[in-house]
């Protein structure tokens, strides 16, 4: 992120696995600091749900390391020049998701990234007043978020949540 905001590249690439970080939070951040990169996701991760979740995030790439090296560098060409490129698994497997009529994972993919951020520290075990005072907000306010999180996700119970942010790569275990 240093760099990124020193440099101002045209062009990252990254995966899904930081050691911070995951790469979707960073993609969203790389996005809001300089919306003008171009995002290139080469990861072994193939799973629907993570393809969708970099495109909203702002990603314009997705290559898999089982792909040939050409597709990497045919990527890198074609997000040089503004076009979107995604190689043929990733796009099927995009296309699989958003043909699929799974509510449960859509509504999970409508979590606000304000939203994130409380699964996240719920998951690594916060008190509601731990959270309001690491981001800034009322008790009340993560309160209101835990609800809409719960609801929006149909889970009952912190364990469940627990196991969603692992999932969806929130949280690492």
């Amino acid at each position: 992120m240093d760099l990124t905001i020193q440099l101002k590249p045209d062009l990252v690439i990254l995966g899904i696995d930081l050691a911070e970080l995951n790469g979707i939070d960073v993609a969203h951040s790389i996005k809001r600091i300089c919306p003008v990169t171009e995002i290139l996701f080469y990861t072994s991760h193939d799973e629907e749900y993570l393809i969708a979740q970099a495109l909203r995030a702002g990603a314009r790439g997705y290559v898999l390391k089982s792909d040939s090296e050409n597709r990497l560098l045919e990527a890198v060409q074609a997000l040089a020049r503004h076009l979107p490129f995604f190689t043929s698994q990733a796009s099927q497997l995009l296309l699989r998701d958003l043909l699929k009529t799974d509510v449960k994972r859509q509504a999970g993919q409508a979590l606000t990234a304000r939203e994130r951020d409380v699964v996240r520290l719920l998951a690594d075990g916060k008190s509601n007043r731990e959270i309001a005072f690491s981001l800034g907000i009322s008790i009340k306010t993560v309160e209101t978020h835990r609800s809409a999180i719960m609801r929006k996700l149909s889970l009952q119970s912190i364990t469940d949540l627990v196991r969603y942010a692992i999932r969806n790569k929130i949280i690492q275990p």
